[in-house]
């Protein structure tokens, strides 16, 4: 079974910056897949940014040019790096590794953005 703790949530103003960081229970190598998503209130769960193969990257529209993915193998986390940030951007942000068939999830963190 594969843990995913996140970090780094929190309360922040418009245009300020958080970064939230996700630990994985075993090397972040193994996975296929491994990302964040946010979801809020009200809305289906999004794609924010994922490693897909080895160092690509994709990242939803509306966070391209202020959110950076980054990931430090050794210490087997991956980060979110958020600037710029907005009031849309407030949601619950988790974490997702996939490896084969299998989808496993942080427990979340919560980022809200005041105007």
């Amino acid at each position: 079974q594969v843990q995913l703790v996140e970090s780094g949530g929190g309360l922040v103003q418009a245009g300020g910056s958080l970064r939230l960081s996700c630990a994985a229970s075993r090397s972040i190598l193994t996975f296929n897949v491994m990302g964040w998503y946010r979801q809020a209130p009200g809305k289906q769960r999004e794609l924010v940014a994922a490693y897909t193969s080895g160092t690509s990257t994709n990242y939803a529209d509306s966070v391209k040019g202020r959110f950076t993915i980054s990931r430090n193998n050794a210490k087997n986390t991956v980060y979110l790096q958020m600037n710029s940030l907005k009031p849309e951007d407030t949601a619950v942000y988790y974490c997702n590794a996939r490896w084969r068939d299998n989808d496993y999830w942080g427990q979340g963190t919560q980022v809200t953005v005041s105007s």
